[in-house]
C-alpha cells in the first residue's frame, strides 16, 4: 500500500501540474490529506478539490491529462457532475471533485488544507466553509430509537415472507443507522475525528463500548433474526421500549427461527 509520505508527495505533485497547465486556481486536500494529517495512514485516499477558473470546469473533469502528467492511472470513473474516483498505476487510490470558486459559496464540505494556489489567487478563505454542513446527529432518542424498533418489525416480516435482503437491510443497515445517529447520547464519545458526512465512520475509536457488542448485532444474511433480537436488547436497556412492540419483535423471531 503506498505510504503516507507517497500520497502527500502525490498531491504536491498534483499541484506542481495545474501550476503548469493554467486554468487552476488552487488544489485543497481534504479529509485525512486535508488538515486531519495525524489520522493519515497506509490506507488513506488521495481526496481533493481543485478550484479553476470561469470556464475551465469541464477541461478539468474531462481531460485527465494533468494527472496523467504526475502518474499514469489504471482507471478512472465520472461518478458525479463535478468529478472523479481515480487509481494510479501505482496503487494510490483518489477521489476528486472541480469546481469554480463561485460554487463553494453554496457548497457544504469539510475544512480543507490549501496545498496550493496561483499566486494571484487571494481568497484564502475557501479552506473553510461558510454554510452548515447538514447534522447528523439527532439530539433526542425517541425518534432514531423508535424508528430502528419499527425497522426490526418491518424486517422480521420481511425475512419471514422470503425477502432476507431487504430483511437484511432494514435489521442490520436502518436499525443501526438509527442507534448510531444518538449514540453520542448514550456513550461518552471519545473525540477522535467524528465525519461530519458519517456516524459509523471511525466508531470503533469513539465508542469502544459500543464497537465491542456491535458484532452481535451484525450477524449476516442468514441469521437476520438474532441480529435483529440483540438489537431489541440493546434498545430496551438504553430506552423505555414499548413493551407490545417489544412482545411482537419477539414473537415473530421466534416464529422465523421454529
Amino acid at each position: 500500500m503506498p505510504g503516507k509520505e507517497m500520497l502527500l508527495g502525490r498531491l504536491d505533485e498534483i499541484g506542481q501540474s495545474l501550476a503548469r497547465q493554467g486554468g487552476a486556481l488552487a488544489l485543497l486536500g481534504v479529509g485525512s490529506v486535508g488538515i486531519e494529517l495525524a489520522r493519515m495512514d497506509d490506507y488513506s485516499d488521495l481526496d481533493f478539490f481543485v478550484i479553476v477558473k470561469p470556464g475551465q470546469k469541464n477541461r478539468y473533469i474531462d481531460r485527465l491529462d494533468w494527472l496523467e502528467e504526475v502518474h499514469p492511472l489504471a482507471y478512472s470513473f465520472k461518478n458525479s457532475e463535478v468529478g472523479c474516483k481515480i487509481l494510479f498505476e501505482d496503487g494510490i487510490y483518489g477521489e476528486y471533485a472541480i469546481f469554480e470558486e463561485r460554487e463553494l459559496e453554496n457548497a457544504a464540505y469539510g475544512e480543507g488544507r490549501m496545498v496550493w494556489k496561483d499566486p494571484a489567487f487571494r481568497n484564502f478563505g475557501i479552506v473553510r466553509p461558510t454554510n452548515p454542513i447538514p447534522r447528523i446527529k439527532k439530539d433526542s432518542l425517541d425518534f432514531p430509537l423508535n424508528e430502528a424498533l419499527t425497522n426490526l418489525y418491518v424486517g422480521l416480516g420481511r425475512y419471514a415472507r422470503g425477502e432476507r435482503l431487504s430483511a437484511m437491510r432494514f435489521v442490520q443497515s436502518y436499525a443501526i443507522d438509527n442507534i448510531l445517529s444518538v449514540l453520542h447520547l448514550l456513550e461518552q464519545e471519545v473525540d477522535y475525528y467524528p465525519d461530519p458526512f458519517g456516524n459509523e465512520r471511525r466508531l470503533e475509536k469513539r465508542f469502544p463500548r459500543f464497537a465491542e457488542i456491535i458484532g452481535d448485532m451484525l450477524q449476516g444474511y442468514d441469521r437476520v433474526p438474532e441480529s435483529a433480537l440483540r438489537i431489541l436488547s440493546f434498545l430496551e436497556g438504553v430506552y423505555p421500549v414499548n413493551p407490545r412492540l417489544s412482545e411482537e419483535i419477539r414473537r415473530l423471531a421466534a416464529m422465523i427461527r421454529a
